[in-house]
């Protein structure tokens, strides 16, 4: 595995923000922006996934991580209930939805994965090494 500096490094943070924009990017161009509710809370969620991660890596200890990976996680799943919301609503068509329910699907299970390696990992952060 690569050394990582900074969240922007990590590839789950990274696909993160491509869910996030591409829901933006729905939002702003169908009538979602005028269901004020549904735009709120999709927009939340798939901020809620990226902002999870960066802040859990900024608690520099992996038990603290992994609970924010945890949050993050959870956030990638309500978004994608909320996708279904959209769809149902006529606000995307099935193609657009499965794209983004791709993305959510995959991005949870890395996170999840990405859960499990910390889990395992000696390495507990460096709020945890002897100065």
């Amino acid at each position: 595995m690569a050394t990582v500096k900074q969240f922007e490094d990590l590839d789950i943070w990274k696909l993160a923000r491509i869910l996030c924009k591409d829901i933006n990017k729905i939002a702003n161009s169908t009538e979602l922006r005028k269901d004020y509710k549904l735009y709120s809370q999709i927009d939340g969620s798939s901020g809620s996934v990226m902002d999870n991660i960066a802040e859990g890596f900024e608690r520099n200890g992996n038990k603290e991580f992994i609970q924010f990976l945890s949050i993050s996680k959870a956030s990638c799943g309500e978004t994608r209930s909320q996708l279904y919301r959209v769809l149902d609503r006529n606000y995307i068509n099935k193609d657009e939805f499965n794209k983004l329910y791709d993305q959510t699907i995959i991005l949870g299970k890395m996170i999840g994965g990405f859960m499990n390696y910390l889990k395992k990992s000696d390495l507990k952060g460096s709020k945890y090494k002897a100065n």
